[in-house]
């Protein structure tokens, strides 16, 4: 049997994963865990931000889809034990967009804000399941783009990148 030093301990964090499982994590991950969340709600606001500047109504998406019942579920809402705070923005895709087109017409959308403008194979399938069942006309997924001093948010509509699938 091996024995940590005193300094190997303390590289380790004990936490509790949502079915009362205890898990260790290292604490520079938890860190760049913590930076990442921290960067990605900045990024979501500056893609609401752009939109809006841009003559959409943004508003967030609670929702989500059940494939077992093949319909739109309210998105499970996430408890963290530790701040005592119930996480609501859970749903996929992250906005929902409104924008007049003419007299009494509006296109709506759906945004996924990703800061390197790849999804999973799940979120590609929901993509899939909301534009076949018409529950928007079109979905964008924003990415970060780093130009010289300054950020901009570029938009890929999500039938270029199911294009790219195999």
């Amino acid at each position: 049997m091996e024995v940590k030093s005193q300094k190997e301990e303390l590289k380790y964090k004990t936490v509790f994963n949502d079915d009362g499982s205890i898990k260790f994590v290292k604490k520079e991950d938890e860190k760049r865990g913590k930076k990442s969340k921290s960067s990605g709600g900045q990024f979501e606001m500056r893609v609401r931000k752009d939109l809006e500047e841009k003559g959409w109504i943004v508003n967030k998406w609670s929702n989500n889809i059940d494939f077992e019942t093949n319909k739109i579920i309210p998105a499970k809402r996430k408890f963290n034990p530790f701040s005592k705070v119930m996480t609501i923005g859970t749903g996929f895709p992250d906005f929902i967009a409104f924008q007049l087109i003419g007299e009494n017409k509006y296109k709506i959308i759906g945004v996924e804000v990703k800061i390197n403008g790849i999804l999973s194979k799940e979120e590609k399938e929901k993509c899939k399941w909301y534009l076949n069942n018409k529950s928007f006309s079109e979905i964008l997924v924003a990415k970060k783009i780093k130009e010289k001093n300054k950020l901009r948010v570029e938009y890929t509509p999500i039938k270029e990148i199911i294009k790219r699938m195999r």
